[in-house]
């Protein structure tokens, strides 16, 4: 990664994320019941669970577009509470969904650069005005869009309209805009979903780069196994809205209520 990328790791002492006693309901059922959990800083934790365990929900949570009933979310020692989804980016918890959600007519450079918003307080907009401080902005945001095109390989489609793009190439355009508010936490919903065997190899490269170089933490929920025990520092798996286990890769998948989980009784 070009080391104009980079940011500052420092932080403040202890867990990034601590997750407590989550419960969410739909009516009378429980999607989350006493979830709890805490993310370190510099870790890749993998949320893992069979279809139905509660993965996105408890990402829609951590993002705040779900309001837990109980329980209680932290980041950085800092209650959550009730705070809004833009108000949690502007802390610096960044995320991409499962189906890529961009804005398809606009250009791969839109795209990314929206996400600078936030980094920027919208002051970029002030560029419009051609003040001292608005053209400021524009310099910063132009080379932090042209940075992270040149991370994500977006260069030769920076002014192609999304809409135009393969799906592999819009899951970049949507990480690269994550990136762009220079989180301190990524959340990835389900990264490798539709991703040929090349491109989920160099998922794995972006991922390890993304907390290497950036020092930003990562949460993500997967089901491609394969990814997820070989990138992650930690797993968290949940089971109908509990969590069952939680340890090193190497410990959940000997644990023999992951392995039940997934391949049953086996009688």
């Amino acid at each position: 990664m070009d080391a104009r990328v980079s940011q500052a790791t420092g932080h403040a002492p202890g867990p990034l994320l601590e997750v407590r006693n989550v419960e969410l309901r739909f009516g009378g059922v429980r999607a989350l019941s006493d979830v709890s959990f805490s993310v370190g800083h510099g870790v890749i934790c993998g949320i893992i669970g069979p279809n139905g365990a509660g993965k996105t929900s408890l990402f829609n949570c951590l993002s705040r577009i779900y309001e837990p009933h109980s329980g209680s979310i932290r980041f950085e020692q800092r209650d959550l509470g009730q705070a809004r989804p833009h108000q949690a980016a502007g802390l610096g918890i960044a995320r991409t969904f499962q189906n890529v959600a961009l804005f398809d007519r606009q250009s791969v450079r839109r795209n990314v650069e929206t996400g600078c918003f936030l980094r920027f307080g919208g002051r970029h907009f002030s560029s419009l005005f051609g003040t001292r401080r608005g053209r400021a902005d524009r310099v910063a945001v132009n080379r932090r869009v042209a940075e992270l095109l040149s991370f994500a390989r977006l260069e030769d489609v920076a002014d192609v309209l999304v809409s135009e793009l393969p799906f592999g190439t819009r899951k970049r355009v949507e990480l690269a805009r994550a990136l762009a508010i220079q989180p301190k936490l990524l959340l990835l919903d389900e990264p490798a979903a539709g991703l040929n065997h090349e491109e989920v190899e160099e998922l794995f490269g972006w991922i390890r780069e993304i907390r290497d170089a950036l020092g930003v933490s990562v949460l993500l929920i997967e089901h491609h196994m394969n990814l997820v025990m070989r990138v992650s520092d930690q797993v968290v798996v949940l089971e109908f809205g509990v969590k069952i286990a939680e340890g090193t890769p190497q410990e959940v998948a000997t644990d023999p209520k992951v392995i039940k989980a997934y391949l049953g009784d086996g009688e």
